[in-house]
C-alpha cells in the first residue's frame, strides 16, 4: 500500500484587472450571459462564456424548469450550443460567473460534476487542454486544464 498525493494547479486573482486582457474579456462575456439566466426557483443565476479556437465566443446561462431536473446549467448550455452550432471547433477556455438574484458572488462559482464531465469530454475531443476560469468579485481562479478540477476523468474513449 502507498499514499499518493495529487497536485492541483491554478492561478488565483484578487481582481479582474490582474487577468490577461483576453481572460478579462471572456469573464465580461460570462457576466453578460448571466443576464439571460432563468432561475425563478433557486434565484441562483449563472453565466458562462466559451472561447473557441477561431475566436468565437458562445454564451450560456442556466435555465430552470418546474419539472426538475429538466433545467440545464450555464456551462453545458454554452458547450452544447458551441458543439451544435460550431461543430469540430476546439473549445479553448470557459469562464463562469454565478450568484443570487443576478448579482455576482464574492467567491468563484464552481461547476457541478456533470458539467465537469462534459468539459472533460470536449477537452478530449479537442485534443488540447480546456482552461476554466471561475470568477467571483473578491477572487477568481484559473485552471489550465479540466483535469485539475476533475481528477480521474471518466474517459470511455480510451477503453476501446
Amino acid at each position: 500500500m502507498k499514499t499518493v498525493n495529487l497536485d492541483i494547479n491554478f492561478t488565483e486573482y484578487s481582481s479582474i484587472e490582474e487577468m490577461s486582457p483576453a481572460d478579462q474579456a471572456l469573464v465580461r462575456e460570462a457576466i453578460e450571459a448571466q443576464k439571460g439566466s432563468y432561475a425563478p426557483y433557486s434565484n441562483f443565476n449563472v453565466g458562462a462564456a466559451l472561447l473557441l479556437e477561431d475566436g468565437t465566443v458562445v454564451r450560456g446561462s442556466n435555465q430552470e424548469n418546474a419539472a426538475y431536473p429538466s433545467g440545464l446549467c450555464a456551462e453545458r448550455t454554452a458547450m452544447f450550443a458551441a458543439s451544435a452550432n460550431h461543430p469540430g471547433k476546439t473549445m479553448v477556455c470557459l469562464a463562469i460567473v454565478g450568484g443570487f438574484n443576478h448579482e455576482i458572488a464574492h467567491s468563484p462559482c464552481t461547476p457541478c460534476g456533470a458539467c465537469r464531465q462534459v468539459m472533460a469530454e470536449y477537452q478530449t475531443l479537442g485534443g488540447k487542454p480546456l482552461s476554466i476560469i471561475m470568477f467571483g468579485t473578491e477572487k477568481a481562479w484559473k485552471f489550465d486544464r479540466v483535469d485539475d478540477i476533475l481528477p480521474f476523468i471518466f474517459d470511455s474513449f480510451n477503453e476501446k
